[in-house]
């Protein structure tokens, strides 16, 4: 098990109309950001997501083509295939508190406003690989606890 400590953090929004999950990428890459947490709160105009189902092994879409609240978005920044990978998940709710959640796909969720603060880590590369037990691309085996 490898010790990590923040080495610096970017806070700030984006802009309206930004592709939440390409936005957050692009803000990663050009800060050379390769591993890291993300969190954010804020609204989106629609979302797409995803639901990964265990059994079958692969990923269901999930559209939500209605105005959105982000109650939470969490998320990490690891290298895969050799670049910064970004892996969220974001809960949401609609005007009457109702949730919706999953895993954020990109190029579907364009924010309404969103405040995001990506904290970048000092420490080994936590790179991605597949784990055929789970048919996920999961951190490398060294970073098992």
């Amino acid at each position: 098990m490898s010790n990590y400590s923040a080495k610096r953090t970017i806070i700030g929004h984006l802009e309206r109309g930004t592709d939440l999950h390409d936005g957050i990428t692009r803000i990663v890459q050009e800060n050379a950001i390769r591993t890291g947490r993300v969190t954010g709160l804020g609204a989106v105009q629609k979302a797409k997501l995803a639901y990964y189902d265990q059994k079958q092994m692969k990923y269901t879409d999930i559209e939500i083509n209605e105005p959105m609240e982000i109650v939470s978005m969490y998320g990490n920044v690891s290298v895969k295939d050799g670049k910064p990978f970004l892996h969220c998940h974001v809960a949401l709710s609609d005007e009457k508190g109702n949730g919706k959640g999953g895993h954020l796909l990109p190029n579907g969720t364009p924010v309404f406003a969103c405040e995001i603060t990506i904290e970048e880590y000092e420490g080994p590369e936590i790179h991605r690989s597949l784990d055929e037990r789970t048919g996920l691309t999961l951190w490398t085996k060294d970073k098992i606890l």
